[in-house]
């Protein structure tokens, strides 16, 4: 009996591939890597697609100062899903990676290595040091990014130290100062005191910070003659001290305060407190007599704020006028009503001195040291220590009324994330309004495509009431400034010749000329100041900000309007921004045509990674303990335009969804080795199963959810899709439906070849969907399938409309409600031992009208469908029932049957088992 059983097992088809069983993606991934290389396949993809559509994704350049992280990984690995789908899908969709080499990062990177040797470093050693820095982490990050499968130009990438790019960069600021929109001025900027360097607004972070707050009494000047023809009151108590009440958290800023401003609109109140009178606005009153428990008071009179304007106030502890100014951003969300100018310290307090020509006091160096024309308790004093002793000075003279600490966001740098302060100097600007430029942005924002639909207001809003942009900085490592300083005039001239000059110069020997010649070397001979004549010049030794040069991308790379820019949300502040406005400037339109934003990484408690927390994923860990497509499968499996979350947990979760991906690929490569195309005894849809339509119904119901989901860049729900299908739709209901006919029937029989046919459109067309994200994987199980060249270089599926048959559909979904009935009851007898498995069962379906119909239409499917031994119809009401099978189980498929017995040669099998033997003995 025993040999039978052994002889019958060598006549099944038996599932055969030698796709191993481990997905080994450490070796897999090396292997492609190498073949892909050597191949050249990206080039080969380009050149499979030249002259068709094209499709550019404009690749924002990351900083070269470290290894990658996750936030890296996530980044390119999205760009290159795009990039594979659109490539796949027929468009000529080159991908040129780029680096931001310039910039503060690097410096300070390269300045934790040199430490003190910096001080007596010549600028060019120190620039070099910045190259060669910057260029052997690109050269690292390159080799990283690689490994994660991305294709591009990787040979060829933009750097922003190239001579060309640098130069275009040049040429870019020039071209706007020709059309008036680059200024030089005095106005209040983010500066960084660690960093001694401006910062602009997408440079700044805003974090918990404990700050005082104090309210201050401005003492009116003589309220006699101050107040006499501004109120008509003869019963107000002139001769007692009166005070204006400001309120701020910034009390280091007061040695330059120079007005009080009040809005012109609001009610202030005067307000007796016993000694002295109290002058705040009439909307905060009640908050401050409660925060001051001014048990008595009384309110002698009210006033309009534009009544106040021109009343002369003491400054709290220096000999200096204060007036008082009107302006509408005072508000009354909270303080006092009155606010202190400094037009040195604010953006808004700079409006203020503007309008009424106040002067522009600034008493705090680079370092954030006040300097000698302060009193002397804070001379030499850090701004940050001389809260203090301001606040114990106004205590001393009673001009200080309260002081508390309490936390509020701050602005902080981004780089060395140290606290910044508001700093008025001389800067390097372009203006938003010349020409319209902020409207024009605005109005690009409205003709471009935002993914997700919210980024629109989020960088509108932006927009509308950004500052002008302060373009310049005050470091070594970076394009330089191209302005030359009469010595005569002292005037600038950054256009024609002076910036033809520059641009010449720069193509020949990068930026590194500019620092190394002096500008009687770069300028022709002969040379002249437009104004005034002179002939003798100087450097400006400000270079441009970073977002400058990595916004000028657009102009130095693309050379116009790019498909897509695809980056985190914090660039709409940063190189959506600074590209919108230079192309704006530049060439009158948004250098893109959508913009699609991604979330930050965080960790599985929402919480943002960081060393300290140890909640740090390094992909390149991840990439040797799962392999690199477990981490893409990790970046599709999410919805990416929200913040990401990424923990060994969730590694795992997806690496066992990954496991049913490839398995499920197995499981289809292993039933397909012999088999030879649709033309072995399946001629076309009208020869194959019922069962095999179906599922190819959901294979392209599949692949039209897919494409949508491609073409909407929403991989989630591709993830989704293929996970579901191989799990649901395949493995818990065809595959297993499938076993019997594969490995039973006759190798050439209809009902094998059908199945066969379905299977091997399965794998092909699953095989391509999934290879813009599983990479390594599709391009091995294509490997195995023996497809003919790279799957990249095929062509992305469409859904074929033979196959979309609605009504197909509902039938079987009918179907499969009646299979999970039946299997309940089938359960239920297996419980209680009187069948060892479904196919010892007989199912009986009473049914009748259409449903009845329905049954009988797939009558013969049954038994496959159930995987039971028999089922069987009759016509009444629903019911189902289950009772063990009549017969006997065949030795070679084990499933009960009535004809056991009937073949001699063969007694222990079935019919079909017998017949089928029979054939394969007689063809040997």
């Amino acid at each position: 009996m025993a040999e039978e059983k052994a002889k019958y097992k060598l006549t099944l088809n038996l599932p055969q591939t030698d796709f191993p069983i481990k997905a080994n993606l450490a070796k897999v991934e090396e292997e492609f890597l190498s073949s892909w290389d050597q191949t050249d396949i990206y080039h080969q993809i380009l050149v499979k697609n030249k002259g068709r559509e094209n499709y550019l994704l404009h690749d924002g350049p990351p900083y070269p100062n470290g290894d990658i992280h996750l936030g890296h990984a996530l980044n390119k690995t999205l760009k290159d899903i795009i990039i594979k789908y659109k490539a796949m899908s027929g468009l000529y969709a080159p991908y040129v990676p780029g680096w931001d080499c310039h910039g503060l990062p690097i410096e300070t990177q390269l300045l934790k290595e040199i430490g003190d040797k910096r001080k007596e470093m010549p600028v060019i050693e120190f620039r070099e040091k910045c190259k060669e820095y910057a260029l052997k982490y690109v050269d690292l990050q390159r080799r990283e990014f690689k490994k994660l499968g991305i294709f591009g130009e990787w040979d060829k990438p933009y750097l922003t130290i190239d001579h060309d790019y640098e130069a275009k960069i040049i040429e870019l600021f020039g071209n706007l100062a020709e059309k008036g929109y680059v200024y030089r001025g005095l106005k209040p900027i983010h500066w960084c005191p660690t960093d001694q360097t401006a910062l602009a607004e997408a440079e700044i972070e805003y974090e918990d910070d404990r700050s005082p707050s104090i309210y201050v009494k401005f003492a009116i000047r003589d309220p006699h003659s101050a107040l006499d023809s501004k109120i008509k009151n003869p019963a107000l108590p002139l001769d007692k001290p009166w005070h204006l009440i400001i309120w701020t958290t910034t009390p280091w800023t007061l040695p330059a305060n120079v007005a009080v401003a009040a809005h012109p609109e609001y009610e202030y109140v005067l307000l007796d407190v016993g000694s002295e009178v109290f002058v705040v606005a009439e909307g905060l009153l009640n908050n401050f007599v409660d925060k001051f428990e001014l048990k008595e008071h009384k309110i002698l009179d009210k006033v309009k704020g534009k009544m106040l304007e021109g009343i002369l106030c003491r400054h709290p502890f220096i000999d200096r006028d204060v007036p008082v100014v009107n302006d509408e951003y005072v508000t009354l969300e909270q303080g006092t009503g009155f606010v202190h100018i400094a037009p040195g310290h604010g953006a808004e307090d700079y409006k203020v001195g503007l309008n009424y020509k106040l002067p522009i006091i600034m008493p705090v160096d680079e370092k954030g040291y006040f300097d000698n024309t302060v009193p002397d308790f804070i001379k030499g004093k850090h701004y940050d220590e001389s809260n203090k002793l301001i606040t114990e000075k106004m205590k001393e003279n009673g001009s200080l009324l309260k002081l508390e600490f309490f936390k509020h966001p701050y602005p902080h740098c981004w780089r060395c994330k140290k606290p910044v302060i508001f700093r008025a100097t001389e800067q390097w600007f372009i203006s938003v309004e010349h020409k319209n430029m902020r409207q024009e942005a605005l109005k690009a924002i409205t003709q471009t495509k935002w993914f997700p639909a919210w980024g629109e207001n989020r960088i509108r809003g932006m927009v509308e009431t950004r500052p002008d942009w302060c373009v310049s900085r005050q470091r070594a490592w970076g394009v330089p400034i191209p302005a030359f300083y009469c010595k005569k005039c002292a005037k600038p001239s950054l256009t024609g010749l002076f910036n033809k000059a520059i641009v010449e110069l720069v193509k020949k020997e990068g930026t590194n000329g500019w620092f190394a010649k002096e500008a009687k070397d770069i300028l022709p001979a002969g040379t002249k100041c437009p104004f005034c004549g002179g002939t003798e010049f100087r450097k400006e030794t400000d270079i441009l900000d970073v977002w400058f040069e990595s916004g000028s991308s657009f102009a130095a790379v693309i050379n116009g309007q790019a498909d897509l820019y695809l980056e985190g949300s914090d660039q709409h502040r940063g190189w959506f921004q600074s590209s919108l406005l230079l192309g704006v400037g530049y060439q009158d339109r948004a250098p893109f045509k959508a913009v699609l934003t991604h979330g930050f990484t965080i960790d599985d408690k929402g919480k943002k990674m960081s060393k300290s927390l140890g909640n740090v994923i390094d992909p390149n860990d991840v990439v040797k303990r799962y392999g690199a497509d477990v981490l893409r499968l990790w970046v599709a499996s999410t919805d990416f335009r929200n913040d990401m979350a990424a923990s060994e947990k969730i590694l795992k979760q997806v690496q066992e969804a990954y496991s049913k991906i490839r398995n499920t690929c197995r499981f289809l490569l292993s039933n397909l080795g012999d088999y030879q195309g649709q033309g072995s005894r399946v001629k076309g849809q009208e020869e194959l199963l019922e069962i095999d339509r179906w599922i190819l119904l959901k294979l392209n119901r599949l692949t039209e959810k897919i494409i949508k989901a491609y073409d909407e860049f929403e991989f989630h729900q591709v993830y989704h899709g293929l996970y579901d299908f191989c799990v649901n739709d395949l493995s818990a209901f065809y595959l297993d439906m499938s076993k019997d006919r594969l490995y039973c029937d006759g190798k050439d029989s209809v009902e094998r070849r059908s199945a066969q046919f379905a299977m091997h459109e399965i794998l092909t067309t699953m095989v391509k969907l999934m290879a813009p994200i599983l990479s390594f994987t599709a391009e091995d199980i294509s490997r195995y399938a023996k497809t003919d060249g790279s799957v990249f270089l095929q062509k992305m599926p469409q859904a074929d409309q033979a196959y979309l048959d609605d009504k197909l559909g509902a039938k079987w979904d009918a179907l499969l409600d009646i299979r999970a009935k039946a299997y309940q009851k089938i359960e239920e007898l297996r419980a209680t031992k009187a069948i060892g498995s479904a196919t010892a069962a007989q199912v009986t379906i009473a049914a009748k009208g259409q449903e009845l119909e329905m049954l009988r239409s797939v009558e013969k499917l049954l038994p496959l469908i159930f995987i039971v031994a028999k089922v069987v119809l009759t016509e009444g009401e629903s019911a189902i029932q289950v009772v063990a099978a009549p017969g006997q189980k065949c030795e070679r498929c084990w499933i009960v049957k009535e004809d056991i017995g009937r073949n001699q040669a063969h007694p222990t099998l079935c019919g079909r088992c017998g017949s089928v033997v029979k054939a394969r003995a007689a063809r040997s």
